[in-house]
């Protein structure tokens, strides 16, 4: 139960990722309330990480450590 929780967090977070990507969709509810959602998590991750960066990683990192959480288990 709690993996698949986990899993569908991580398909937001990729959905999330695309949708910036496709800036047209970026204002459509639906689609802010997947950018919410996502930066739940993503936002004190990218407080951590330095600003400069070419790109923002965290949606990786942020990925990597849910993928953690069930092997921890």
């Amino acid at each position: 139960m709690i993996r698949f929780f986990i899993n569908l967090y991580i398909y937001i977070i990729i959905a999330d990722v695309i949708i910036s990507f496709i800036p047209q969709y970026a204002n459509e509810p639906w689609a802010r309330f997947i950018r919410k959602l996502a930066n739940y998590t993503l936002d004190p991750v990218r407080k951590i990480l330095p600003r400069d960066l070419p790109f923002d990683i965290s949606p990786l990192i942020v990925i990597i450590l849910l993928q953690l959480i069930p092997t921890l288990w």
